[in-house]
């Protein structure tokens, strides 16, 4: 057996047909955690020795081989299980996959980067086991808790993240960013079709969905520092964060991603003129494809950006990206045909510029953006 994989001595025999499932499953969300998972996994075990538990290992197609680790120890040890997920991305959704692919009765949530202190594992289960707690937190913010972990910038941001999420959505934690928490399995099932499978922190997308119904405890924790590999936090978990605020505020009336496709749209239209400029500057006698050129350079722009952040969970890569930007030319040329046959259509009517053109803008906009989620980021 290799020495990175964990051996427990406890592990329980099946019963066949009848065997009940596990009280309490640890859900794993990992990218790119090799190093980290089997440490994880033998604190989580020595955590829980003689309680009936299960890992669920839910890997995002790790390019450093997480899930043949993940799957490596569950080989050695049948209460572990690893769901690879291709061609889908992101910490909340890989949370979420995780909670319902397991019937047990408690369920905890903690990343696999060593940071979470896995020893309040059983605190929270005991609290679970009380009968009058729906939800317990590990916080950083709750008496002795800190976040040693962090740098200055990045607890800066979730101090701010925090104070909108209590005061914008009024949810009552002191650590509503919290990636450590435990709930029971009912609540799961319950909210799970009002959790956003986009973004990074599922807790509060759980506690802002119940409205205030789950009856919560929070734990204090320190939250230490990675051992290796690197955050994955970047400039993109803003959007995350904006996207779910968003969602939430409005009931999910508004989609934060066709606001994107919008914003990066405006853009292209910053990118068409400076492009025009340059190139009818060179060749002043052929306007016409002078326009068509600039065109092209805008929706090649558009396609980029949106790649990067409108749709960053579906991020188009190698010929993926080129037959991506080869359709979206596409789509958004028709876009354009659409556009100004509704602006005139409005405008014989209305007779008022503005009017027309703004409908004819937000009728290619929608085209464009439904048609490109259709065909260009198809959905896994």
């Amino acid at each position: 057996m290799d020495q990175t994989t964990p051996h427990f001595d406890d592990a329980p025999r099946m019963t066949g047909a009848g065997a009940r499932p596990p009280e309490i499953a640890v859900i794993l969300p990992t990218f790119n955690e090799r190093q980290n998972l089997p440490i994880m996994i033998e604190r989580i075990g020595r955590v829980l020795a003689g309680e009936d538990w299960e890992i669920v290992i839910v890997d995002d197609n790790s390019p450093d081989g997480t899930a043949a680790v993940a799957r490596s120890l569950a080989a050695e040890d049948r209460r572990i299980r690893c769901l690879r997920r291709i061609g889908r991305r992101g910490l909340a959704g890989a949370c979420i996959e995780g909670l319902l692919a397991s019937q047990a009765r408690y369920l905890a949530v903690i990343d696999a980067d060593l940071q979470h202190d896995e020893t309040l594992l059983t605190a929270m289960l005991a609290k679970l086991r009380g009968g009058d707690v729906d939800l317990v937190v590990a916080s950083r913010y709750c008496e002795s808790g800190r976040q040693a972990g962090l740098s200055k910038n990045r607890a800066r941001a979730s101090r701010w993240s925090t104070m909108l999420s209590r005061s914008l959505l009024d949810v009552e934690l002191t650590d509503p960013m919290s990636g450590f928490f435990m709930i029971r399995s009912e609540w799961v099932h319950e909210l799970a079709p009002s959790l956003s499978t986009q973004g990074f922190k599922i807790l509060l997308d759980i506690a802002a969905s119940a409205h205030g119904r789950l009856r919560v405890a929070e734990l204090p924790y320190v939250f230490g520092a990675r051992q290796h590999g690197e955050s994955k936090l970047d400039a993109r978990v803003a959007l995350d964060f904006g996207q779910l605020l968003l969602a939430k505020l409005t009931n999910d009336a508004v989609s934060f991603r066709f606001l994107l496709f919008c914003l990066v749209g405006l853009t292209g239209v910053g990118v068409h003129m400076i492009a025009l400029a340059i190139l009818h500057a060179l060749a002043p006698y052929s306007f016409s494809v002078d326009q068509s050129l600039a065109t092209v350079i805008a929706i090649a722009w558009n396609f980029v950006f949106n790649n990067a952040f409108t749709y960053r969970d579906q991020r188009l890569t190698g010929w993926g990206f080129l037959g991506g930007l080869l359709e979206f030319e596409v789509i958004c040329a028709v876009g354009a045909i659409s556009n100004v046959g509704i602006a005139n259509l409005i405008f014989g009517h209305e007779n008022i510029w503005w009017i027309a053109g703004l409908g004819g803008a937000l009728m290619g906009a929608v085209w464009n953006y439904a048609v490109s989620a259709a065909f260009v980021w198809r959905a896994h």
